[in-house]
């Protein structure tokens, strides 16, 4: 199975940016999928932003579109996450995942998931 990992994370103030990367290890990387997802302390993991590998399609939660904004470089086999105009509420651990398929925002539908990375927006 890919292996996925993530970097990026850490401690910003609100208003604050971060980019979050997710690096897979095989040679050649093509999931139809690469999802964010985070979670919350004490709360539901939640869709973040997606990816459509072969065609760069991008896809959004309401409560991060105009603030995040997903890519890849299929070159290099990583995807990001650029992280503008931070929150308190977007404290959680940040997870990137990989899916065969289309859903974009239903975690049980992922194959791999990379270990996560704590994104803490506090002054």
């Amino acid at each position: 199975q890919v292996q996925l990992v993530e970097s990026g994370g850490g401690l910003v103030e609100p208003g604050g940016s971060l980019r979050l990367s997710c690096a897979a290890s095989e040679r050649t990387f093509s999931p139809y999928t690469l999802s964010w997802f985070r979670q919350a302390l004490g709360r539901e993991r939640e869709f973040v932003a997606a990816v459509i590998w072969h065609s760069g399609k991008e896809y959004y939660s309401t409560s991060v579109k105009g603030r995040f904004s997903v890519s890849r470089d299929t070159a290099n086999n990583t995807a990001y996450l650029q992280m503008t105009s931070l929150t308190p509420a977007d404290t959680a651990v940040y997870y990137c995942a990989a899916s065969s398929a289309g859903i974009v925002n239903v975690h049980e539908h992922f194959q791999s998931w990379g270990q996560g990375t704590q994104v803490t927006v506090s002054s």
